[in-house]
C-alpha cells in the first residue's frame, strides 16, 4: 500500500497514484499527499491503475479531496480504475461527482 505524488508545475497538474489496497491504512499518507498540493495547481488526477481494492474510507478520502480543492481548482479526475474498483466507484455514484476515465 502506498501513495505516490508527482507535480507538473508547468501544466498546473498534480498526480496521486494509489497502489495496493486503498483503505483506512492509507489515510495519513493520502492526507499528506493532498496537503502538498500547491496553489498553482489547476488539475488533480488520481490514478487507480495499481489499486486492487477500495473501501468506504477511501471513498471518504476522495470526497474530502474533492471538497478541499473544489472551490479553488478546476478539476479532480479519477483515472485507470480496474473493473472491480470502477464498479465500486459507480455504485457509489462517483461517476457523477468526478471525471472518470
Amino acid at each position: 500500500m502506498s501513495v505516490e505524488t508527482k507535480t507538473d508545475a508547468v501544466a498546473g497538474k498534480f498526480f496521486i497514484t494509489v497502489s495496493g489496497r486503498f483503505d483506512f491504512g492509507l489515510h495519513q499518507q493520502f492526507r499528506d499527499a493532498t496537503n502538498s498540493i500547491g496553489p498553482n495547481i489547476k488539475e488533480i488526477e488520481v490514478d487507480l491503475s495499481r489499486t486492487d481494492y477500495l473501501d468506504s474510507s477511501a471513498l471518504g478520502m476522495l470526497l474530502v479531496l474533492r471538497d478541499k480543492v473544489g472551490q479553488q481548482r478546476s478539476s479532480v479526475s479519477i483515472k485507470n480504475a480496474k473493473p472491480e474498483v470502477k464498479k465500486i466507484l459507480e455504485i457509489a455514484n462517483f461517476n457523477k461527482l468526478f471525471t472518470m476515465a
